[in-house]
This record gives structure tokens, sequence and C-alpha cells, in this order.
């Protein structure tokens, strides 16, 4: 539980750093890129978590 509340913390901090970026004059395509796509490794560990944490109901 406190794995996946990190995971969501450092989730927001990325889509504010990548904002920032984008707002900035000067953005960096591809630190952009690179957070983006740190962003999606953590939204997929966050969603095994949630899954594991959950159990399966078969109707």
């Amino acid at each position: 539980m406190r794995r996946l509340e990190l995971l969501r913390v450092e989730h927001r901090d990325l889509d504010s750093a990548i904002f920032a970026l984008a707002e900035s004059g000067s953005s960096d395509q591809l630190q952009i890129a690179r957070l983006k796509k740190r962003k999606l490794r953590l939204r997929d560990e966050m969603s095994m978590l949630e899954d594991a944490l959950v159990p399966d109901i078969i109707a």
C-alpha cells in the first residue's frame, strides 16, 4: 500500500515537471519524452499493484 502511494506521488510530480517544461520557452522535447515514458511505466506499475490488492471475483 505504501509503495502504491509513493508511485502516485511520483506520478503527480512527473506530471507537474512535464507541464513546467512544456510551458517554458526552451522546452527540451527529448527530456519531455523521457519523463512521459517514465510516467507511463509508473502507471503500469500502479495498475499491477492495484490489481494485486483487489481480489478477483468470479461472477
